[in-house]
């Protein structure tokens, strides 16, 4: 199927967090309560709308034990979002948000999308981590916030879309030059206007030397 553009994500987070759970919920909107330990990476993609223009996103899961590290950070470069998770019930995933952040600061390129996602708010009995932990961390740090759950699939549509909203504006805005696909995005075909399609998309004006 065409795509006006393609984005590669990466999800970054503790073991166990459930980030191999938010992706299987995406992509087959199903949960699976018991998941094998992530072994190295694990890939997921899926069509989405934005701005009337289909979008594909290619999403890689990573490991999240310490032993996969320099795996997961090979992934890094050429990833135009990242999906940082963290368990609400368990702070020290929280706590080591940091750790990864530094990581992928180090590692993927300046203007790599993050979004902060607090997993498992349909466990709010055993929080350990309140939402306004979470805001206070993704607002220092420049990232976006939601709290979803990969069990009940709340919020987690809305987290993979958001994502991409942010970067699709990021490349309407000119940040990234999408001809070098090592910011995670390749450029498509079906951002050509079809019959149904006005001559009002960007495709249409950007001044072609073929029509």
């Amino acid at each position: 199927m065409s795509y006006a553009y393609l984005f590669k994500y990466i999800i970054i987070g503790d073991t166990g967090v459930g980030k191999s759970c938010l992706l299987l919920q995406f992509t087959d909107k199903r949960f699976q309560p018991v998941h094998d330990l992530t072994i190295g990476v694990e890939f997921g993609a899926r069509m989405i709308t934005i701005d009337n223009k289909p979008i594909k996103l290619q999403i890689w899961d990573t490991a999240g034990q310490e032993s996969f590290r320099s795996i997961t950070r090979s992934y890094y470069r050429g990833a135009a979002g990242a999906l940082l998770v963290y368990d609400i019930t368990r702070r020290e995933t929280f706590n080591h948000l940091a750790s990864w952040l530094e990581d992928a600061r180090q590692h993927a390129n300046a203007n790599m999308t993050i979004m902060l996602i607090g997993n498992k708010c349909d466990l709010a009995h055993r929080r350990a981590v309140s939402t306004e932990e979470g805001e206070q961390f993704a607002k220092e740090h420049g990232l976006i916030f939601m709290e979803a759950s990969a069990k009940t699939a709340q919020n987690v549509e809305e987290a993979f879309i958001k994502t991409a909203a942010t970067i699709y504006k990021k490349i309407q805005d000119g940040v990234f030059d999408v001809s070098n696909e090592s910011y995670g995005i390749k450029v498509g075909y079906g951002g050509i206007p079809g019959p149904s399609g006005g001559r009002d998309g960007p495709s249409a004006s950007a001044g072609g030397c073929c029509s």
